[in-house]
């Protein structure tokens, strides 16, 4: 069985939006407040805890409907997908604490929201996989970083304990739609995915450990982009000014 692009576009994207969603929220808020500098940090927190629960919820819900559309497509008769956990309280703080130890960038705390809303539906695949015995690829998708192309290389693999860390499916990071794919058998696959081509990428690169590679790779990356990458950062910018203005005008009224 082949999965359509356009079918795992649909789903990659709805997945994605929720995510953005819970960072676009973050970002209201602070702004409403007047910026982080003007938020007590404990508040902050129970904000994002609130909204990486109540947004994990949902792409652990779509990622579950998503793993059993495709056993079912595939003759498959498991039990229903198990929704994954939400990021704790606990772990929101350890993001947000973090974040704020190096940065007060209001873009890098909705960025840690974005990642712990996305964990969720992540760790949804990775542990009904596991409790399945499928297999796993992370598919890259959009503008995907060297990072996830080196992932992308491994081609589908059986699901197991070693893809979860600290009680999480690893490798899971903001500002990117990539995530894994499931399947039961040796032949269905994603339109368009190919292993092979990425560990060519990945093996051509300079270096001699992975970590050198990945660090090639981003430099080769933002040398071929470097003209859209900053066009992104423009339309990044003009749409935090738009959310700034939108909470300015928000508060006037």
């Amino acid at each position: 069985m082949t999965i359509s692009i356009k079918d795992w576009d649909r789903f990659v994207q709805r997945l994605g939006s929720v995510s953005k969603k819970a960072a676009d929220e973050l970002r209201i808020w602070v702004n409403k407040q007047g910026g982080l500098i003007s938020i007590d940090r404990q508040a902050l927190i129970d904000y994002a805890y609130a909204l990486a629960t109540k947004y994990g919820e949902g792409t652990s819900a779509l990622a579950a409907s998503w793993y059993d559309a495709v056993a079912e497509a595939s003759g498959k008769f498991l039990p229903p997908a198990e929704a994954a956990a939400t990021a704790t309280y606990a772990e929101t703080a350890k993001a947000v604490n973090g974040v704020l130890k190096t940065s007060d960038n209001v873009e890098m705390v909705a960025g840690a929201v974005e990642r712990l809303v996305k964990m969720a539906g992540v760790d949804t695949t990775v542990k009904n996989a596991i409790r399945d015995g499928a297999q796993v690829a992370w598919i890259p998708h959009g503008d995907t970083c060297a990072f996830c192309i080196a992932l992308a290389s491994r081609g589908y693999q059986d699901a197991s304990r070693r893809l979860v860390q600290n009680g999480h499916a690893a490798h899971v990071h903001a500002n990117c739609d990539c995530t894994y794919a499931v399947r039961y058998d040796d032949y269905t696959t994603v339109a368009g995915y190919d292993p092979d081509q990425y560990y060519e990428m990945y093996a051509d690169a300079e270096g001699y450990g992975s970590q050198q590679k990945i660090n090639a790779m981003r430099r080769e990356f933002y040398a071929e982009n470097r003209a859209r990458i900053n066009a992104q950062k423009r339309d990044a910018y003009a749409r935090r000014r738009a959310l700034e203005s939108s909470a300015a005008e928000e508060l006037d009224t």
